[in-house]
């Protein structure tokens, strides 16, 4: 008998998803233009610097025939003080990249993927979306295109340990509704964080359910003792007093 599928997006389909990412490339080689999904894609004319998805970015890398240029983001200074902003802000997490404004009134606006969040011209203070996943994945493929890529790997690992560390903190804090906020929190890290949440969450909900049902079985047997409902008693006394 198969088993459910687990709610949400796997680990391995967050990064499928992540290698449509827009990132910068210097080409070695000619390469013709090409017909993609997501839209045609120039020729790259070394040494012309190109934005082109992820995917097709590694690809190029591993056959030698294009080097990448990692986003600002990931320089180490930039880490760094994304890192600091983390341990000094215990409640809230880094702001993500301003969302461009849309074409005209009739289009919708873009999102994760489809933003020149990792490219070279991206900022260099805020964590795109994807920005776990694709850090791995370049330090993996393009280790030597990094200027030091072991202190980048220490800083994202250190990213990554104090901002789960806050999100299991933030679960403790829900409200009213039940939902905790998720702004500033990467595709991955949701990702990772879903079955804890949604447990802390349902276990929440049940025990505001057997606390309703108490008060519910205490009514009940109040009322079957005699005791009626304090708006009963209000009702009464006005009737006395006139």
């Amino acid at each position: 008998m198969a088993l459910p599928l687990p709610p949400g997006l796997t680990p391995s389909e967050v990064a499928f998803l992540c290698e449509m990412e827009l990132v910068t490339v210097i080409p070695r080689q000619r390469l013709e233009a090409l017909e993609l999904l997501g839209g045609p894609l120039r020729p790259l004319n070394p040494p012309q610097r190109s934005d082109i998805p992820l995917w097709l970015a590694l690809l190029l890398k591993r056959q030698r025939r294009a080097n990448i240029l990692p986003p600002p983001w990931l320089n180490p200074h930039s880490l760094s003080a994304i890192l600091d902003h983390e341990t000094e802000h215990a409640d809230t997490f880094s702001p993500p990249p301003r969302l461009a404004p849309p074409l005209s009134d009739s289009t919708q606006p873009v999102s994760p993927p489809f933003l020149p969040t990792s490219t070279a011209d991206a900022a260099p203070d805020a964590l795109p979306y994807h920005w776990l996943e694709l850090g791995e994945m370049l330090l993996e493929a393009a280790a030597d295109d990094f200027e030091e890529p072991d202190q980048v790997r220490k800083l994202l690992r250190g990213l990554r340990e104090v901002r789960m560390a806050k999100l299991r903190s933030g679960v403790e804090v829900l409200d009213a509704a039940g939902s905790i906020k998720m702004n500033g929190v990467g595709g991955m890290e949701v990702g990772e964080g879903r079955s804890f949440i949604t447990g802390v969450i349902d276990g929440l909900r049940k025990i505001g359910a057997s606390r309703e049902q108490q008060r519910k079985d205490r009514d009940a047997e109040e009322a079957e003792n005699g005791y009626p409902g304090t708006a009963g008693d209000y009702d009464d006394d006005e009737m006395d007093m006139q």
